[in-house]
């Protein structure tokens, strides 16, 4: 069982307290070498110390869990801001973080269902072969032979996430207080992390999705077994696949990588227009890539309703309605920001949001261009310094829409794997497929 260290709010702040001075001193260690030995070998110690702090962070954010290991997740999606270093170490945290032992995870299935797993199955692997920031997942065959994927929750995460969530909110009380930061954000962020921990949601999800993305040939999601599932341990049919990283390391050709950036597009983009509901944890841990070119998608703990305006705002921000006059950038504004803010304070995002426009959806004649998303001369150069201003007008101006806290993080998460493959794509020809497949899905 978890100490006590690992679950109070004291203790977890203690653990990433000491985790920041461990930090602090070590740099304080790098400048002093700097300044004894010279700028001999410079590099070389930079290298050293930024590898040695990257594994920290991810040994320590891996041990905590919950949401502080969701933290590290996310900042390994930042490949505009981490060194390959820090990048390599927090990747693990998507599939690789410290599992519970295996007499804990026999505990936790007992007390989920009244029996023992070598019970309830035909064979059992005590071992993970996945643990991320909420359970981990051992596979096992049924009595009736079918091979699954089985995840246990770990224990006291729940507890875990109120805790961190009240470390966060004390964090962030000076920016609360100006307005800067809402207090709805914290309160959805909360939900949102307690929401993935009822394992029951997560099998009504698997469902929902299986049975709405089945027009799409090329994706595969999990297949539920009721029977051996509860709202701890969530009992799925195993889907067989490469990871991310494992698929990349064989060096796919570019017509594979166009191909598979396309798919992921049009998948996302079918949640929101069609489904109205998106996966909205999109970093590479939840992805499987089978050998004939079709998507596993799994983890369906973090799934967001898709409000009817946020499919509006792609339409209005795709068309330029801000152009057509002050009524319709008015309207337009309201669904970026909410109608809370005041219209002459959220009209200063309009000059950045021409420009991120003229890049997502180029006009006139080069509407239809490809574009490279690996390229340093096209998507990351020209889209980064303005995704950076955008998001630091929003806090200073007090632009946050609580709303769409998660939609952002899974718009990071794609646009992370899309530049990671060094894809090239169509957008506009895919949004147009995935318009026709949803009026077809209206009538």
């Amino acid at each position: 069982m978890k100490s006590a260290q690992q679950t109070s709010t004291l203790g977890r702040g203690f653990r990433l307290g000491r985790l920041g001075f461990s930090l602090v001193g070590s740099y304080l260690g790098y400048q002093m070498q700097n300044l004894l030995l010279g700028e001999g070998d410079l590099a070389r110690r930079k290298a050293r110390l930024q590898q040695n702090a990257s594994r920290q962070v991810r040994e320590e954010l891996g041990a905590l869990k919950g949401p502080a290991m969701k933290l590290g997740q996310m900042l390994s999606l930042q490949s505009g801001a981490l060194s390959v270093d820090a990048l390599a170490e927090l990747a693990q945290l998507q599939m690789q973080a410290p599992g519970m032992h295996p007499s804990l995870a026999r505990a936790q299935f007992k007390s989920a269902l009244g029996t023992y797993p070598e019970e309830a199955f035909r064979q059992f692997d005590p071992e993970p072969f996945a643990a991320a920031s909420l359970g981990q997942v051992h596979r096992a065959v049924t009595h009736g032979g079918e091979n699954v994927a089985v995840k246990i929750q770990y224990p006291a995460i729940r507890l875990a996430i109120e805790n961190d969530c009240r470390l966060l909110r004390s964090a962030t009380l000076p920016t609360r207080l100006t307005g800067h930061v809402p207090g709805a954000l914290m309160d959805e962020i909360q939900r949102g992390l307690l929401e993935e921990t009822d394992y029951l949601r997560e099998a009504d999800n698997l469902d929902f999705f299986r049975a709405g993305l089945s027009g799409l040939p090329y994706v595969t999601v999990p297949r539920v077994y009721r029977q051996l599932s509860s709202d701890r341990v969530l009992t799925m049919s195993f889907i067989p696949g490469k990871t991310f990283s494992d698929w990349l390391q064989a060096k796919p050709a570019q017509p594979a990588r166009d191909e598979l950036a396309a798919r992921l597009i049009e998948l996302y983009e079918t949640q929101q227009r069609c489904l109205r509901r998106l996966h909205a944890d999109q970093h590479p841990g939840n992805y499987l890539f089978l050998p004939d070119g079709g998507i596993g998608l799994i983890d369906f703990g973090c799934v967001k309703s898709v409000p009817f305006d946020v499919v509006e705002l792609r339409r209005c921000y795709r068309q330029r309605v801000w152009q057509e006059s002050e009524a319709a950038a008015r309207k337009y504004l309201s669904l970026v920001c909410g109608p809370h803010v005041p219209y002459a304070r959220a009209r200063r995002l309009l000059p950045l949001l021409e420009q991120m426009a003229d890049i997502v959806y180029p006009p006139g004649a080069s509407a239809d261009r490809v574009i490279d998303f690996g390229g340093e001369a096209d998507w990351e150069q020209r889209m980064k310094p303005v995704q950076a201003e955008y998001r630091k007008r929003l806090l200073r101006d007090k632009l946050i829409n609580p709303d769409f806290a998660f939609l952002i993080r899974a718009d990071m998460g794609l646009h992370h794997l899309l530049h990671q493959l060094r894809a090239r794509a169509n957008l506009s020809e895919i949004w147009r497929r995935v318009d026709r497949a949803q009026t077809r899905g209206e009538s």
